[in-house]
């Protein structure tokens, strides 16, 4: 079932039927509850939103159900942060409308308007104004679902908002037609608007003079991936972004992600990038290796999107949601679903392998002292058991795999049960394998998989691991792939031991390793 049907279905259902009433206990200390990402203290979460920077915080809006566990009244729930660590949840920012003027909020953009381009803005100060989907399922006056593009304003930081009584703004007549990305165009000096058609595997560029009236510019697609691996595939939550070179030099370039659900390489939902050039009209991606990848080949990150309005001394910044359409409503979380990726910087890497979108994490604040030095050298076939880890940590490993066939890590949360994250160097793969994590009849349906990235033999054998309560991000090849991974582990201590099998010449690993200090 695709996102639209099962908020759908979800969304007709009665607010007891959501979710039976669950007293909270103390904050943010249940089983398998995220200590250093973003999580609702409450309820259901997806889609990152309206991501901006705005007089010293960070704001980070997200698909909410306010009044249960599981899809559906979908709304803007909203937090707020001064470092993009440690987060504070806010009341819900902008409602889904119930009855014969039905509209769930999806997913959409929050920019600032500095110059008071809508008219919005009281007194001519800069003010925030959300673009989002508004969603009006067939029900009440509706004798169709319709999806068109609508704005909100905010006098006050975000933290109470207005519908625009002219909504919606940006109406093409179809049913499925969301997930507005808008920014501010310097090429055009106008607004920028790249939204999602889902069924065609296409996205849209549109340009505003206010936020208001827009015009059609291009449309982009299909192109990649789009319904090889699933006829029901859908093109969701596109994003455009400028991204500078990893070197600090030279011009940066363009990429363009886009959410694919049903239908990814990893099984169900995922995200593509195409590297390219934008000349304010159209998109047009590059041909070099590596210009077309996935941000994220694990199985547990979607929807990823960049911040609005950053300082000029900060790299471009995504934060995703780390979840699969596949199981996310059959996690077993309570009172919450749904939890945020780390904050990720952007650049650009070129190198003898091609081009490649990098991400690094934003997490090293949260390091509590000195590391630990876990460097070992493996004989052939040699397994190594470091001290055991208490989450969240961290990890960091070079590796000089040597003549090693394959060489890596399993994480064991007990003497059964582990995850294994490890190069294979025969096949030029970097797999993260969850399958001897639970036992089959525990798992939620789809859950046990394992997922694969493919490797260049010139870039370096490492490995940035970020461990939490229930979740594995891991940065490799100078952050060149992104795999993050959910996990149900039954402890916050984990056993580590690293592995090569294969080989006849040591494999030498220098690493370290960190305690994090939680958020809460």
């Amino acid at each position: 079932m695709s996102r639209l049907a099962l908020m759908l279905v979800l969304a007709a259902l009665p607010a007891a039927a959501q979710s039976p009433a669950t007293p909270l206990g103390p904050a943010y200390t249940e089983p398998l509850r995220p200590q250093i990402h973003f999580s609702p203290r409450e309820h259901w979460m997806n889609d990152p939103n309206g991501l901006v920077y705005f007089e010293g915080e960070y704001h980070l809006f997200f698909q909410f159900n306010p009044q249960g566990d599981t899809p559906g009244h979908i709304s803007w729930g909203h937090a707020v942060s001064k470092d993009l660590l440690h987060w504070q949840e806010l009341p819900v920012a902008i409602p889904a409308i119930a009855g014969d003027q039905n509209e769930l909020v999806f997913t959409g953009s929050v920019v600032v308007d500095d110059e008071n381009s809508s008219r919005l803005c009281a007194n001519n100060k800069p003010c925030l104004v959300a673009i989002y989907t508004a969603h009006h399922d067939k029900s009440g006056t509706e004798t169709e679902n319709r999806e068109a593009q609508a704005l909100a304003v905010s006098q006050d930081r975000g933290r109470t908002w207005q519908r625009f009584a002219g909504n919606p703004v940006l109406d093409v007549g179809l049913p499925e037609f969301r997930d507005p990305s808008v920014s501010w165009s310097e090429e055009n000096h106008a607004w920028l608007m790249a939204v999602s058609l889902p069924n065609e595997h296409q996205v849209a560029f549109f340009t505003s003079p206010n936020l208001k009236q827009w015009s059609r510019l291009s449309t982009f697609g299909p192109a990649g991936i789009t319904n090889q691996h699933n006829p029901k595939a859908q093109w969701e939550c596109p994003d455009l972004l400028h991204i500078p070179a990893d070197s600090g030099k030279g011009p940066g370039t363009w990429a363009l992600k886009v959410g694919m659900n049903p239908g990814s390489p990893q099984g169900g939902s995922g995200e593509q990038y195409f590297l390219g050039n934008f000349d304010g009209r159209t998109f047009t991606p590059s041909t070099l290796p590596g210009a077309h990848g996935w941000t994220d080949y694990g199985k547990d990150s979607y929807c990823a999107i960049s911040y609005n309005n950053l300082p000029q001394t900060e790299q471009p910044t995504l934060i995703g949601w780390m979840d699969n359409w596949q199981y996310a409503d059959k996690l077993p979380t309570i009172p919450w679903r749904g939890q945020m990726t780390l904050p990720r910087r952007v650049t650009w890497l070129t190198d003898s392998a091609g081009q490649s979108l990098k991400q690094d994490p934003v997490v090293a604040p949260l390091r509590i002292g000195k590391p630990t030095d876990i460097s070992r050298t493996l004989k052939p076939d040699q397994a190594l058991t470091l001290p055991s880890l208490t989450v969240p940590a961290e990890l960091t490993l070079n590796i000089q795999p040597n003549n090693a066939q394959t060489t890596g890590l399993r994480l064991y949360s007990d003497f059964d049960h582990y995850t294994e994250i490890a190069y294979n160097l025969t096949t030029h793969q970097l797999y993260t394998d969850r399958t001897h994590s639970l036992e089959a009849a525990t798992a939620p349906p789809d859950f046990l998989a394992r997922t694969e990235a493919p490797t260049a033999p010139t870039r370096p054998y490492d490995l940035h691991i970020i461990l939490d309560r229930s979740s594995i991000e891991v940065f490799a090849q100078d952050g060149t792939i992104a795999m993050t991974t959910l996990v149900l582990p039954s402890t916050t201590k984990l056993r580590v031991e690293l592995f090569t099998r294969g080989n006849t010449q040591p494999t030498q690993i220098t690493g370290k390793s960190w305690q994090l200090q939680p958020i809460w």
